[in-house]
């Protein structure tokens, strides 16, 4: 029976056929325009094809699209990645043969017999829709879809993504006329390759690799038939045919694949048979990490600093980072982060209103080893587990009494030896400083247990108040201490460092100043380092997606903005305030003893704000210089505990099994002679 003309419904070979009379004209206008050259005599046919076979455009003159851009840890393990189109390419020999078998049957089955333009199976394609009533092969040869992709995914501005994408006789020309072109100066088996390298498969999956992965956690190379028979159908209509959405419609598709490579021989009637047999079986991988943010990161506060690094330090671009398909090298120990990691969270729990950062760098280099925090960097404000503020860079909190350590090398240098003695009362009122228009009175921590008599050396050893109160008040002003925490890289106090000198505070030393943890662990780096400062680098090399140095615009190459100055104190005095420190980890009253790591000679100072409202720890040996703070970024409370106890420990569990690992080195001797100590 005839359909009704009042039901609204249309015979679909009806409208098959009227998109056919519609396509006509753009097909004859496309073939018309090239065959031009050879049908309108000799005297156009050279200036024609000079046109048609002009140079191909930059992007398409790559040998493979730049994939994802990966950022190795030190020892070569992954860090995370950086991606727009998430794509791993892969060379020919890592792609099942099942997989191109599968994507020529059903996309261009002419593809090695075409010269990129395939004149007959346009027509016939035309042909095969209009008798269907639907679309059951597309026009559009491997070249001239790989064309269109290239374009595409390379597109940056608006302009070029709508010239990529217009539907006009102007776009499809040009496509045809590049596809001859890109035939003609490269083999068929690349322009395969870097198709299935290219095009999209839906999930977010950009290249067999990548999709591999998506659907299956294979690799493209182990495709089985099944498998690459649905990938190879998930081309034309990634999402509406995608198997983790529609598992059914998934399987017809894969299955209209199947019949194809039968009918054109890649397989036999069994193997379809067989390959048809059962449902599409997913196993998906988890995309990649892309970027910094996420549990799936090693290291995200690291990451976070190297991001701004390399964007800010270098002058790279975002896009550089997520389109280059780069190489980038880190100075991350991953055996070190992770040690930290756990650490950290056996003394603070994830989460928890009180932030625990242990922040490691090289002494000599400035490299960055790790950054751990009890939390987790990301962008979610109602999860208090992630933070978006980077609290092992930032400023926050005052790291207390390891500011004593820029005052006593200010006193080396000043003539004041190791063995300067001071008598103090406790509390000590000091005879320089003054608190606003008030007396300025220090006490020490603790029960009263420290002798008033004390040399510097012990004094250091016991961190007491009074005592380093007292030497500020021999030096006569503040500048000389916050001066050499500024030339050892202390740079977060850059900003108040004249504040301070300009209203004398005697409180420095007891470092009440917001203080950066890396900043703290650079400038007693510096120590350890015998007096050479590092700036702090995240960065080894950035490899362009060749694998060679990238360059910046002028040629020259990108470096890794290291840069270290030697002796910003003097080796001598270097030398002995690190000897000076070592005492704080092997004296029965040493501050730092939670530090102790058998064998391993380590260089501790403690340090505890005013209220406990922040306790830190620094400890350093020749290799590895760390600082630890704890302090809750939110409030002013009390942490509870002192640097000495939860910092040291801290410190302590993340280097146990690095220098357990290790043969122990240790410091020069003090460049001037240190006194002895009680139980020395």
């Amino acid at each position: 029976m005839a359909p009704s003309h009042r039901s609204g419904h249309t015979d679909p070979r009806l409208r098959a056929a009227g998109k056919l009379l519609l396509a006509l004209p753009l097909t004859g206008a496309l073939l018309a325009a090239l065959l031009a050259p050879w049908v309108v005599g000799p005297g156009l046919v050279a200036r024609t094809s000079a046109t048609l076979l002009a140079p191909l455009p930059v992007e398409l003159t790559d040998a493979t699209p730049p994939g994802n851009t990966v950022v190795l840890a030190s020892d070569g393990s992954v860090i995370t990645y950086y991606y727009r189109n998430n794509r791993t390419p892969v060379g020919a020999d890592r792609i099942a043969d099942v997989m191109e078998q599968a994507l020529v049957a059903i996309e261009d089955e002419r593809f090695y017999e075409h010269n990129g333009l395939d004149v007959q199976g346009t027509l016939r394609a035309l042909a095969r829709n209009v008798s269907s009533g639907g679309v059951e092969e597309g026009g559009s040869t491997i070249t001239q879809q790989l064309v269109k992709q290239t374009l595409l995914q390379t597109a940056v501005t608006p302009e070029d993504r709508q010239a990529a994408t217009e539907q006009t006789v102007g776009r499809k020309l040009r496509e045809a006329r590049l596809a001859l072109a890109l035939e003609e100066t490269h083999p068929k088996e690349e322009i395969l390759t870097r198709y299935l390298n290219t095009v999209y498969f839906g999930e977010g999956a950009y290249g067999v690799q990548a999709a591999a992965q998506a659907y299956f956690g294979v690799d493209a190379a182990d495709l089985t038939l099944p498998q690459a028979a649905m990938l190879a159908g998930l081309v034309q209509t990634p999402t509406a045919d995608s198997p983790l959405a529609d598992p059914e419609r998934a399987r017809e598709r894969r299955d209209v694949v199947l019949e194809r490579m039968q009918a054109l021989g890649f397989i036999s009637e069994e193997e379809r048979t067989e390959a048809a047999a059962g449902p599409v079986e997913t196993n998906p991988a988890p995309a990649p990490p892309n970027g910094c943010a996420g549990g799936g990161v090693l290291g995200g506060f690291f990451c976070d600093f190297l991001q701004q690094h390399l964007t800010g330090t270098l002058g790279m671009t975002q896009e550089q980072l997520e389109d280059g398909g780069l190489t980038i090298r880190t100075t991350l120990r991953a055996d070190l982060q992770r040690s930290a990691d756990a650490a950290v969270l056996a003394t603070q729990p994830m989460g928890d209103p009180v932030a625990a950062m242990f922040t490691a760098v090289e002494p000599g280099t400035g490299n960055v080893l790790a950054m751990s925090a009890n939390r987790v960097f990301g962008f979610e404000a109602a999860d208090p587990a992630q933070s978006s503020v980077n609290l092992n860079v930032v400023a926050s909190k005052g790291s207390g009494s390891t500011y004593k350590v820029f005052v006593a090398t200010a006193a080396l240098e000043a003539g004041f030896p190791p063995s300067h003695t001071i008598t103090t009362s406790d509390p000590y009122t000091s005879r320089v400083y003054r608190n606003g228009l008030e007396p300025y009175t220090v006490s020490n921590v603790g029960d009263g247990g420290f002798p008033p008599r004390l040399s510097m050396y012990e004094a250091l050893v016991r961190s007491s108040n009074t005592y380093f109160v007292a030497l500020e008040d021999d030096l006569g002003s503040v500048e000389g201490p916050v001066r050499v925490a500024q030339r050892l890289g202390l740079t977060s106090l850059d900003p108040v460092a004249d504040t301070v000198i300009a209203q004398n505070r005697g409180s420095f030393t007891l470092g009440p100043e917001a203080t950066s943890p890396l900043a703290l662990a650079s400038a007693y780096s510096t120590l350890a380092a015998n007096g050479t400062r590092c700036a702090p680098v995240p960065v080894v090399e950035v490899l362009d997606r060749e694998g060679q140095p990238l360059t910046r615009e002028d040629g020259s190459p990108l470096g890794t903005g290291a840069s270290c100055t030697p002796e910003v104190v003097s080796p001598q005095i270097a030398t002995t305030v690190n000897q000076m420190m070592v005492g704080g980890s092997s004296l029965p009253y040493g501050t730092g003893r939670r530090a102790a790591i058998p064998g391993h000679q380590i260089a501790t100072k403690t340090g505890t704000a005013q209220d406990r409202a922040s306790v830190s720890f620094v400890g350093s040996t020749p290799r590895y210089t760390a600082s630890v703070m704890l302090f809750n970024p939110t409030a002013n409370v009390d942490v509870g505990g002192f640097g000495g106890s939860r910092g040291g420990q801290i410190w302590h569990d993340a280097f146990l099994p690095v220098l357990s690992a290790e043969d122990p080195v240790f410091f020069p001797p003090p460049g001037i002679p240190l006194p002895p100590l009680p139980g020395g």
